[in-house]
């Protein structure tokens, strides 16, 4: 298995002329999905085409056919997800077991070590994932290099509104309703806290996947009434250095579960993929 936050090395990022056009299955037209098959269909990325969407409801405005999963593995080359964790358990072995590479926007799935065990082991197709909405996973990666960093922490602060689960009880939703000011809502391991918020904490499987132990980061996710952007805070120390990151993003409009940045994420790692590396989009 090949993972990667933007710049897979398993890919040759030189410019050929001669090079095919990558067959692109977008899996979810949502927040992400709209944005980068929008990018697709108006040529944005040469070396990459909109062949079909995959999505579970009935789609009017679509730009490409919409096809099932089973027929897009027929005539696609790399399965662009952008549709939650779900999607990656189920369907993440027989991608690539289909010998379709696989780009991964969900990464919290990838904290289940059996899942990744059977990634690890599926084939001949590719998976890579994207870092989304935070920074500083590179350096993280080579800090790796030094030794084990010593401690990790990702402290999430979003809306309310976003983070509540079903899962919840009646006195923590109420505390969420009634908020005036932050409210820690949940602190646990990289491992733990994707589970229980699946479409609002892909960044701690992120930095699992960069630090490469989930145990080793504590997440702290933070409901504020207050919070206009997202953000997320990453502090790191190890015999060799200490690191702090924090971005502040717009959460998108139609789903503030995501920042704004998230699809624009994926499409540099796209560009990584089909060897585009390094160009703006």
């Amino acid at each position: 298995m090949t993972t990667t936050t933007d710049r897979p090395t398993s890919v040759d990022r030189t410019t050929h002329p001669t090079r095919p056009v990558r067959r692109i299955g977008l899996v979810g037209w949502g927040a992400i999905g709209r944005v980068v098959g929008t990018a697709l269909t108006e040529g944005h990325m040469p070396g990459a085409e909109l062949t079909c969407i995959i999505d579970n409801r009935p789609l009017v405005d679509a730009p490409a056919p919409q096809l099932s999963f089973e027929d897009a593995l027929a005539v696609c080359d790399l399965i662009v997800e952008a549709a939650g964790q779900a999607v990656v358990r189920e369907w993440a072995e027989r991608v690539l077991d289909s010998g379709t590479d696989l780009l991964i926007a969900s990464t919290g799935a990838l904290v289940d070590p059996g899942l990744v065990d059977r990634l690890r082991a599926a084939g001949p197709g590719r998976v890579y994932f994207t870092g989304g909405a935070v920074g500083g996973l590179d350096l993280l990666q080579a800090v790796r290099g030094l030794g084990a960093l010593t401690s990790v922490r990702l402290t999430t602060t979003k809306l309310p509104a976003t983070l509540h689960q079903p899962w919840m009880d009646a006195e923590l939703t109420e505390r969420l309703r009634t908020a005036t000011g932050p409210v820690e809502v949940m602190r646990g391991t990289a491992r733990d806290v994707p589970v229980k918020f699946p479409k609002s904490t892909n960044v701690a499987a992120s930095v699992a996947l960069a630090t490469g132990d989930p145990d080793l980061v504590e997440v702290v996710v933070v409901a504020d009434p207050a919070a206009t952007l997202t953000r997320h805070v990453i502090e790191a120390d190890g015999p060799h250095g200490t690191y702090r990151f924090e971005v502040a993003h717009r959460p998108d409009a139609t789903n503030p579960a995501t920042s704004q940045v998230v699809p624009h994420a994926v499409l540099r790692s796209l560009a990584a993929v089909v060897g585009r590396a390094g160009q703006i989009l």
